[in-house]
């Protein structure tokens, strides 16, 4: 029988969790898909504290990443003057328990400059992060000595940033997990819930990609689940960690009956499909960023390796202009862009841009769905 059409029914959310920790038994990863509302949260609460509340051996065994990590930070504003704005943290998490002796600085910045143009400090004896960032001097003149850029500190940054921010460091700490330092040798399982509620679809996949990157390093290290709403994100998590021995579910909410856990390894999400749509909806709209040019790189590498190509050039060969957009993707693809302050590309790159993927999907006839109507 399919694994698809096999459903499981479940009376409450700690049976699902149950259900969750014997997957894992035999799989390295364990990935579920569930609308908003369903109860994704507290299924991740309610796996965490199957080990923690046993009455035989009880202990901690999941690091995890969900709404309740965004918690333990909360903002000091500094109402009164307006300009020691920190973030403060919740020391007495076991979420922190090797941030203050491994300075982890360094590994958070790693993945932080992927997703953001900001830095920052962290006060270990306060237990507050401050943040900063490098801006234009109004003040700069080519005849004068005034540097060009300046260091802006004690800033206040956005949601979007913040929540990115605090996601760095949960991979930061996932790395170290998985490497067996000893703050975190307790660690057997990672669960991560939506860790991306913030992004859009283009910066999901980002994300996303560069979290599979993490986790199959660690494959053999810990067990890992990750549950999500957002389609684009749960079909990358599926086709990155499709080679490894992996379960992957649709979670339901079924009322007063509890809920249904229907089992799909046939991937229901077809992203890289989407990803096109998205972008034939940008160049129609005109309103085309410069990180437009890695995602419409991505596809043609994807559907190059479909093809049994070694080249993305392939996708489009034979046309006139070929050379052309070769360059052009090599060379506007290579940016690393902030995916929280896009920059519009100018006139020129924009009909570079329609040019080619006009030309790539004349050349393949892609049925394009109606998925961001």
């Amino acid at each position: 029988m399919s694994d698809k059409k096999i459903t499981y029914k479940y009376k409450t959310l700690k049976n699902v969790a149950i259900r969750l920790r014997d997957d894992l038994n035999n799989h390295h990863f364990v990935l579920l898909y569930a609308y908003n509302g369903t109860g994704k949260t507290r299924l991740s609460m309610k796996f965490k504290d199957i080990c923690k509340k046993r009455k035989k051996n009880p202990k901690t065994d999941t690091l995890y990443y969900n709404a309740f990590t965004e918690d333990l930070f909360h903002w000091n504003n500094d109402l009164d003057n307006d300009l020691e704005r920190h973030l403060i943290i919740n020391e007495k998490s076991k979420f922190f328990e090797g941030l203050k002796e491994l300075a982890l600085e360094e590994k958070i910045f790693k993945f932080l400059e992927r997703y953001a143009d900001f830095n920052f400090d962290i006060d270990y004896d306060k237990w507050i992060i401050t943040f900063k960032k490098q801006v234009k001097n109004p003040k700069f003149r080519p005849e004068s000595d005034d540097p060009e850029y300046i260091i802006q500190s004690n800033i206040k940054v956005s949601r979007g940033e913040e929540n990115i921010f605090i996601w760095c460091i949960f991979l930061a700490i996932c790395e170290l997990a998985i490497d067996g330092d000893q703050s975190y040798e307790w660690v057997e399982n990672i669960y991560i819930d939506d860790p991306i509620s913030s992004l859009d679809d283009n910066n999901a996949i980002a994300v996303a990609s560069d979290l599979a990157q993490l986790l199959k390093k660690g494959k053999d290290k810990v067990k890992v689940i990750i549950s999500s709403h957002h389609s684009l994100f749960f079909n990358v998590m599926y086709n990155e960690l499709r080679s490894f021995e992996h379960k992957s579910h649709f979670l339901h909410n079924n009322g007063q009956d509890g809920y249904i856990l229907r089992a799909t390894n046939d991937t229901p999400f077809f992203h890289h499909v989407a990803l096109l749509t998205e972008l034939k909806k940008v160049s129609e709209s005109g309103k085309i960023n410069t990180y437009h040019f890695n995602m419409l790189r991505s596809v043609l590498e994807k559907t190059s390796t479909f093809f049994g190509h070694d080249e993305f050039s392939k996708c489009i060969y034979g046309v006139d202009d070929e050379v052309l957009f070769t360059r052009a993707l090599n060379l506007l693809s290579h940016g690393k862009y902030s995916i929280y302050q896009p920059s519009e590309m100018n006139q020129d790159n924009k009909d570079l841009f329609n040019r080619i993927l006009k030309t790539f999907l004349d050349k393949h006839e892609f049925q394009l769905p109606e998925i961001f109507a």
